[in-house]
C-alpha cells in the first residue's frame, strides 16, 4: 500500500479545535478534557502509523462516554465549518464566468447562451427528508461562528457591537458545548416548515439577487431570472399522514409573510436612501404620479417625490401583507393604500422608479444597487417566496378516485378495471365540465383529505398567484391513469379544464422496473390528444426520476445506469410529441441516494436531456451544508447554473462509436452488479435480520429528526423500508453498502480492464460514478464494520464475510480502473478532509457499539439510550453526507 501524505494543516481547524479544548477544560473540568485529549491523541497516532491495534475505551463510565461523544461531535462540526470556509469542498471551474469562457473556447455563440437562458429553469427544491440530525440551535451557533470568522478574514478585530472577535467566537463555542444536541420531541410539519423558511428567508432572499448582479456583469446585460428555489415542505404527503391542507396553508402563509416582510424592509430602506429633491433634479412624470397617489402630504417631503412615491408603495405593500397573511405589518406607516393584486403590479411601480432614475445622470442611480436587487427579488420570489410542490402516492389517488366514482354512481368498482378501461373512463370524466363530487355526499377521511388539498391549492392560486404551486408529483407512477387521476382531482377544484391544467401532473419513476417503463408510459400519455395539447401549450413536461428507491431496488451501479438510460430514452419520446423535456432529479445527500457533486452529476447527464431545464431536490443535512451561509449558497447555486449551461451547450465529449462501446460495456456491468446486489440483499436467507442486528436501524427511529414514519408500512421487509433509514443505517456501521454493493463483482468480472480505464478517463458519467463510489469507500471501514458484526447472532455472521469480500473487489476494481495506488490519490483535498475525520470517527463507532451491546442486553440506564442517539448524531455529523 502506498504511504499516505501528511494532512495539510488548516489554520481554522487548529484555531477552532484549540478553542473547543479550552471550553471543555473550563466547563467540563480538567479530568474530562484529559480523557478526551488522551483518546484523541491515541486515535490520531493509530491512524497516522496505520497500526492495527484497536482503541480500548472500556475504562470509560457512562458519563465520561457521553462527554467524549459530545466533544468529538463538536470537533467534527467545527472541522466541517473550517473546511467550508477554506474551500475544501468547492469545485474548480464551477462558476458562471468559467463556464462562459469554456463555451467561448468551444465556439458557442453568445446568442445561443442568451436564447438558452431566456427559456431555462434551474431549481433547487428543499425537502424535509429526515437526514439532518443537528438541532437548529446547533446550526445557528455554527453559522454565527462562520459570520465572525468572515469578519476576522476581513481584518477586523471587533464585532459590530464592539466585542473582540476571538472572544465572541469562543463564546459561541461555549454555547455549543452547553447546548443540548438531541431533540426531545418528535418534529412536526410546522417545525420543518419553519426550518426551511429560515434558509429561504435568511439566505436565498439576499443571496440570489446578489448572485444575479454578478451574472449581469459577466454577461454584460440583464440575466433572465432562470434560477429560483422550490420546496416540498408542507406539500409532500407521500407516506406522511401529518401533512394536510392545514399544513399547506401554513407553509404558504408563512412564506408570504417572510417575503413581504423582506420587501417592506427594502422599500423602507429605499425611502431613506432616495432623498432626491425636485429642486435639484428633473423628475419623470411617472414618479410624480406615484407621489401624488401616495397620499403623503408631509411638508418635509413635498420636494422629495421619490420618497413620497415609496411611502405610497410601502402603504400598498402593508395592505397586501394584511390581505395575504391576515396580520398587520410590524412597522405600520402613517398612510393607507390598496393591496397589490399581484407581485407584477408591485414590480411595475418599482420599475417605474428605476426608469426615472435611469433617465438622468447617465443612469448611475439605476444601475443595480438596492432597487435593482429588490426588482430582481420580486422576479424570483413573487408573493410566494418559493414554488411549493404537491406530492402523493399513486395508490392513494387510485383509492380516492375509486370512491368518488362509486359514490357518484359512475363506476362501482374502478379498482377492478384494467388500464385501458380506466383511461377511457378518466378521459370521459375529464372532458365533462360537471363536478364529480357533491357536498351532500359522505366520503372517507382519506378522500376528504385529498379533496381538501386541491381546494387549498386552488385558494392559494387565487391568493398568492399561480406560481405558488405549479407541480403535483405522483410517487410510484406506473401508468397513464396515474396521471389522469391527478387531473381528475384538480378538476374538482377548478385547476383543470379541458385543454388547460393550472398545475402539472409529474410522474415520479422510482424503481428499476419503473425507470425502464417510463418512456412507454410517457409515449402513451402524449398519444392522448388532450394531454399532448396541454403539454405543448405549457412548453414543457416534467418527469421526476428517483435515485433512492432505484438504488435500494437494484444497487448503486444499476441505479446510476438505469437513471441515465431512462433519461436518454425519454428524449426521443418528447421530441416526437413536440414537447420539451424537463427532468426533476430526486437526489439525497448520500451517494446511495444520488448524492455527490451536483456540478459533476449535471454535466454527466446524457446529451440532450438537460436543455437548460432541471430541478434537483436538496435534502436534510445537504441543505445546511450547501445553504447554511450566503457565501456557501452562492457558490453552490452558481455551480448548478454553470453545470446546466455546460451540459446543454458543450459539444459532445464522446464520439458516436465511443458512446455505443461504452454503453454496451455499462449494460454488462449493470447486469452483473444487479445480480450480485439482489443476490445478497434480497435472496440471502436471514439478510433482513442481519441488517437489523448489525446496524442501529431500530435506534435511529428514536432520533426525532423528521415528521414522517421511517417505513411505509408496518412490515419489516427491506422493500417497505424507506431509502433514508436504509442508507443512514449502513453509514453508521461504516459499511456504506448502498454506495458500492454489486459494483465490485461487476468490475472484477469485466475482462477488458483497458476499456474500463478508458471509460473512467473519457466518459463523464462513468468518471462521476466512480468518483462518488470512491468517496464512499474511503469513508467506510471494514475493520470497524467487523466490530458491528459481533452484534449479530453467530449463524448470520458469514453474511458479513460476503460483504467484506465485495467491498474488497470494489476497492481493487476502482483503483485498477482509475490507475491509482490508493483511494483518493487523485483527489488530495477530499482525501485530507476524510482522513482528518477518521481518528475522530473511530472512538465514536466503538462507543456506539458498546452502548448498543448493553442496550440490547437489556440494561435500562437512560444514559445508554441517550449515548446511542448522541453517537448517531456525532457520526452523521462527522460523515457529513450519511443520509
Amino acid at each position: 500500500m502506498a504511504s499516505l501524505p501528511p494532512i495539510a494543516n488548516n489554520p481554522d481547524v487548529r484555531l477552532l479545535g484549540a478553542m473547543l479544548g479550552d471550553v471543555i477544560r473550563d466547563y467540563a473540568g480538567e479530568g474530562i478534557y484529559a480523557t478526551i485529549e488522551t483518546i484523541r491523541r491515541a486515535s490520531v497516532e493509530r491512524h497516522r502509523s496505520s497500526g492495527d491495534a484497536q482503541l480500548d475505551l472500556s475504562h470509560l463510565d457512562l458519563d465520561e462516554a457521553l462527554e467524549v461523544v459530545r466533544g468529538f461531535m463538536l470537533f467534527s462540526m467545527l472541522a466541517n465549518l473550517a473546511e467550508d470556509r477554506q474551500g475544501v469542498i468547492a469545485e474548480q471551474g464551477a462558476d458562471l464566468a468559467a463556464a462562459l469562457a469554456r463555451l467561448q473556447a468551444d465556439g458557442v455563440e453568445p446568442k445561443r447562451i442568451r436564447d438558452l437562458l431566456a427559456r431555462a429553469l434551474v431549481a433547487p427544491v428543499l425537502t424535509a427528508h429526515p437526514t439532518e440530525v443537528r438541532r437548529k440551535s446547533m446550526i445557528d451557533h455554527r453559522n454565527r461562528i462562520a459570520e465572525l470568522m468572515a469578519r476576522k478574514d476581513a481584518g477586523l478585530a471587533e464585532t459590530v457591537d464592539g466585542d473582540m472577535i476571538d472572544d465572541a467566537i469562543r463564546r459561541q463555542v461555549a454555547l455549543l458545548w452547553q447546548t443540548r444536541a438531541l431533540r426531545r420531541e418528535r418534529l412536526y410539519v410546522t417545525d420543518e416548515v419553519e426550518t426551511a423558511l429560515s434558509y429561504l428567508r435568511d439566505v436565498f432572499l439576499p443571496a440570489l439577487p446578489a448572485l444575479y448582479a454578478r451574472w449581469d456583469r459577466a454577461l454584460g446585460e440583464r440575466t433572465p431570472s432562470f434560477l429560483k428555489p422550490g420546496s416540498w415542505i408542507g406539500g409532500d404527503r407521500d407516506g406522511n399522514p401529518y401533512v394536510t391542507a392545514d399544513s399547506l396553508r401554513t407553509a404558504l402563509a408563512n412564506a408570504a409573510e417572510a417575503v413581504l416582510g423582506h420587501y417592506l424592509e427594502a422599500v423602507h430602506a429605499l425611502g431613506a436612501e432616495l432623498s432626491i429633491s425636485s429642486n435639484q433634479a428633473a423628475v419623470d412624470e411617472t414618479v410624480l404620479v406615484l407621489a401624488a397617489r401616495s397620499g403623503d402630504t408631509a411638508a418635509s417631503r413635498q420636494d422629495e417625490p421619490y420618497r413620497r412615491a415609496l411611502s405610497g408603495i410601502y402603504a400598498r405593500l402593508a395592505a397586501t401583507h394584511l390581505a395575504l397573511t391576515g396580520t398587520p405589518v410590524p412597522r405600520p406607516g402613517p398612510l393607507t393604500g390598496e393591496a397589490y393584486p399581484d407581485s407584477q403590479s408591485f414590480r411595475a411601480d418599482l420599475v417605474a422608479i428605476a426608469r426615472a432614475l435611469a433617465a438622468g445622470g447617465g443612469g448611475a442611480l439605476a444601475s443595480g444597487g438596492a432597487l435593482g436587487r429588490l426588482i430582481r427579488a420580486v422576479d424570483l420570489f413573487g408573493f410566494h417566496l418559493a414554488t411549493l410542490d404537491l406530492r402523493q402516492n399513486s395508490a392513494v389517488h387510485e383509492r380516492v378516485v375509486a370512491e368518488l366514482f362509486a359514490v357518484a354512481g359512475v363506476e362501482a368498482d374502478y379498482l377492478a378495471l384494467n388500464e385501458d378501461a380506466r383511461v377511457v373512463l378518466l378521459r370521459r370524466e375529464l372532458a365533462s365540465t360537471r363536478p364529480l363530487t357533491s357536498r351532500f355526499a359522505e366520503y372517507s377521511d382519506e378522500t376528504c383529505g385529498e379533496l381538501a388539498i386541491v381546494e387549498a391549492a386552488a385558494a392559494a392560486h387565487a391568493r398568492y398567484g399561480p406560481a405558488c404551486i405549479t407541480q403535483y408529483i405522483v410517487s410510484m407512477a406506473k401508468s397513464v391513469s396515474d396521471l389522469l387521476e391527478v387531473h381528475l382531482l384538480l378538476k374538482e377544484a377548478g385547476l383543470y379544464r379541458p385543454g388547460e391544467a393550472a398545475i402539472m401532473a409529474v410522474p415520479l419513476f422510482e424503481t428499476i422496473e419503473d425507470l425502464e417503463a417510463a418512456p412507454g408510459i410517457m409515449a402513451a400519455s402524449f398519444a392522448l390528444p388532450e394531454v399532448a395539447a396541454i403539454a405543448r401549450a405549457r412548453g414543457h413536461q416534467e418527469v421526476m426520476i428517483g435515485y433512492s428507491d432505484s438504488n435500494k431496488d437494484g444497487g448503486y451501479l444499476t441505479s446510476t445506469w438505469s437513471l441515465s438510460q431512462a433519461s436518454a430514452a425519454l428524449r426521443p419520446v418528447f421530441d416526437a410529441a413536440g414537447v420539451r423535456l424537463q427532468l426533476f432529479h430526486g437526489r439525497g445527500g448520500a451517494v446511495g441516494r444520488g448524492g455527490g457533486s451536483s456540478f459533476a452529476a449535471i454535466r454527466a447527464q446524457p446529451p440532450g436531456t438537460v436543455e437548460g431545464r432541471i430541478r434537483i431536490t436538496e435534502q436534510g443535512e445537504v441543505i445546511a451544508g450547501k445553504y447554511g451561509t450566503r457565501e456557501g449558497a452562492i457558490a453552490n447555486l452558481e455551480a448548478m447554473a454553470s453545470a446546466t449551461l455546460l451540459a446543454t451547450l458543450e459539444p459532445p465529449r464522446l464520439s458516436s462509436e465511443e458512446s455505443k462501446t461504452f454503453a454496451a460495456a455499462m449494460d454488462r456491468l449493470s447486469a452483473s452488479a444487479f445480480r450480485a446486489y439482489r443476490g445478497l440483499v434480497y435472496e440471502t436467507e436471514g439478510f433482513r435480520s442481519f441488517f437489523r442486528q448489525l446496524t442501529p436501524i431500530a435506534e435511529i427511529a428514536n432520533l426525532n429528526i423528521g415528521s414522517r414514519p421511517p417505513s411505509r408500512t408496518r412490515s419489516d421487509r427491506i422493500e417497505d423500508l424507506r431509502a433514508i433509514p436504509w442508507v443512514f443505517s449502513w453509514a453508521q456501521a461504516r459499511v456504506m453498502l448502498p454506495g458500492w454493493c454489486g459494483a465490485g463483482q461487476a468490475l472484477a468480472e469485466c475482462e477488458d480492464k483497458a476499456l474500463l480505464a478508458e471509460m473512467a478517463q473519457a466518459w463523464p458519467l462513468f468518471a462521476s460514478t466512480l468518483a462518488n463510489m470512491e468517496m464512499v469507500l474511503a469513508k467506510s471501514d471494514m475493520a470497524l464494520a467487523g466490530r458491528y458484526a459481533e452484534l449479530v447472532e453467530p449463524d448470520l455472521r458469514p453474511i458479513f464475510e460476503r460483504i467484506r469480500d465485495g467491498w474488497g473487489q470494489a476497492h481493487d476494481g476502482l483503483l485498477a480502473a482509475t490507475g491509482q495506488t490508493r483511494l483518493l490519490e487523485n483527489s488530495p483535498k477530499l482525501d485530507a478532509s476524510i482522513r482528518l475525520r477518521l481518528p475522530y470517527l473511530e472512538p465514536l463507532n466503538l462507543l456506539q457499539i458498546e452502548l448498543m451491546k448493553r442496550h440490547r442486553a437489556g440494561e435500562d440506564d437512560p444514559r445508554i439510550g441517550e449515548g446511542i442517539l448522541l453517537s448517531i448524531n456525532a457520526i452523521a455529523t462527522a460523515l457529513r453526507n450519511s443520509g
